[in-house]
């Protein structure tokens, strides 16, 4: 009984000892839940837990986990302790020098704000952050492609490291038809219109032709006319064909032709001007071929 009488005394004193050690936590509930999520953080600096109001604890580089793969470069976690993969071009971003949310922009690159395309007066939109490359000046790679930022280069070398800048501007190319006009039916008196973008370096003349017909368009047709202008990126043009009014005479192949003085290249499309009852024989026609497409398709099949 004595050994069980001293073994009783032993654990009171224990316990004596460990409330004297936290007289505070045990306490005060909301100070020790403080204190437990605390201890959540791992040595690297990072918080563990999911929280916002967390503080960082002691930074030990040794302890940060190793990174990989990251194009942009590296730049500070939210602590400020290890390094993580910095965003690319165009992707958003925290502005300042720690990450919160979405991360920081990497090397070369500054966090701006972007405003919605058009002027338009959403305020939450202005407010969107992305990363913005600060050497916009184009870039003429070892491999003959012109990369418009010199972060776009850097994250194009980064899986190819023989990859070398031939020169700063474009890489002199050939037209290249980045948006070729498309095929389209309408009915008689519409105004219709064909889109053609272009990129080259030198910058392509652009013309327009008609199957069948050797001339340059418009010609002197009064309801015909041609329109280009630069862009909508550098060192790329757009030119448009509009027809005011159209007839079935219109109907046929028109072309979209780039040169400079490398070489030359083409796009076509169909235009097809129906009249009234034409234009509803084939609207009909055209639903009951998307009807049957759709019957046609399981929409029932499980693909996941």
């Amino acid at each position: 009984m004595r050994g069980a009488g001293g073994l009783v005394l032993l654990g009171l004193s224990l316990i004596l000892h460990i409330c004297r050690s936290f007289p505070n936590s045990l306490s005060d509930p909301d100070r020790l839940e403080e204190d437990l999520g605390g201890r959540e953080q791992d040595r690297t600096g990072n918080a563990t837990g999911t929280g916002t109001g967390r503080t960082c604890g002691l930074c030990e580089p040794d302890l940060c986990p190793e990174t990989r793969g990251c194009r942009a470069g590296l730049v500070l976690d939210s602590c400020g302790c290890c390094r993580e993969c910095g965003n690319l071009e165009g992707q958003a971003c925290d502005p300042g020098d720690r990450s919160v949310y979405y991360g920081l922009c990497g090397s070369g690159m500054r966090c701006q704000a972007n405003p919605r395309p058009g002027g338009g007066e959403d305020e939450e939109d202005e407010e969107d952050q992305m990363c913005v490359c600060e050497d916009q000046e184009p870039v003429c790679g070892s491999d003959g492609t012109t990369y418009m930022s010199m972060c776009q280069f850097r994250e194009a070398a980064f899986s190819r490291p023989d990859l070398k800048t031939s020169r700063r501007g474009p890489c002199d190319t050939v037209p290249v038809i980045k948006v070729p006009p498309l095929s389209q039916v309408n009915g008689t008196g519409s105004s219709l219109v064909f889109l053609c973008e272009v990129f080259a370096f030198p910058m392509a003349l652009v013309e327009w032709r008609k199957e069948g017909r050797d001339v340059v368009l418009p010609g002197d047709d009064p309801h015909i006319s041609v329109q280009s202008r630069g862009g909508p990126l550098k060192f790329e043009l757009s030119s448009w064909l509009q027809i005011e009014g159209a007839e079935p005479g219109d109907s046929g192949t028109y072309r979209c032709i780039a040169h400079n003085n490398l070489g030359s290249v083409s796009a076509s499309a169909v235009l097809g001007v129906l009249g009234p009852e034409e234009l509803s024989s084939y609207l009909a026609n055209s639903v009951a071929e998307m009807e049957q497409l759709m019957d046609a398709t399981d929409y029932d099949q499980d693909f996941y």
